[in-house]
């Protein structure tokens, strides 16, 4: 096969798709979780306003899974310019499309777990202080899902 065949003119555009895939669906699980999170922190603060600072575990977690979808984009945008010699190889670009979508996807699906174990966690919490450790780990395990995610993309960007 030909360089042309190889690298054709829209090649690039499939990288361009798995890195804008890595940021928006990832930001989506993040905000999604940050909004539903909050609100059950701001329906808990009523009945015990002191939980504030402890309730705030499921917002941060929330955020740290678009910080994966972010890494992953970030590295994929970086490649995308290429050196004047190395042309951006259709493989390549749907290596890149493939990363960014793992990681976005299994960050949405994260976010999602995130704020609705937030949500009901914090409330719980108000009335059973002794629902915080369960809290706490069922939200590791629903932050291990983008974990996950971002271990393949990272995996997938590095064989491209």
């Amino acid at each position: 096969m030909s360089s042309a065949e190889q690298s054709p003119i829209y090649a690039p555009f499939f990288g361009v798709m798995g890195a804008a895939s890595a940021i928006i669906f990832s930001a989506l699980g993040a905000a999604y979780g940050t909004a539903k999170s909050g609100t059950g922190i701001a329906a808990m603060a009523v009945m015990r306003p002191e939980l504030i600072m402890k309730s705030i575990i499921p917002v941060v977690m929330a955020g740290i899974i678009a910080i994966y979808g972010l890494v992953v984009a970030v590295l994929i945008a970086g490649d995308l310019g290429g050196s004047g010699t190395e042309k951006y190889t259709l493989f390549k670009g749907f290596i890149h499309l493939g990363a960014g979508l793992a990681v976005g996807f299994s960050g949405l699906a994260a976010g999602f777990a995130i704020g609705i174990v937030g949500d009901a966690g914090v409330r719980g919490q108000a009335q059973q202080p002794r629902l915080f450790v369960g809290m706490i780990l069922i939200l590791i395990f629903a932050e291990v899902l983008g974990l996950y995610g971002l271990i393949v993309a990272i995996y997938l960007y590095s064989s491209a």
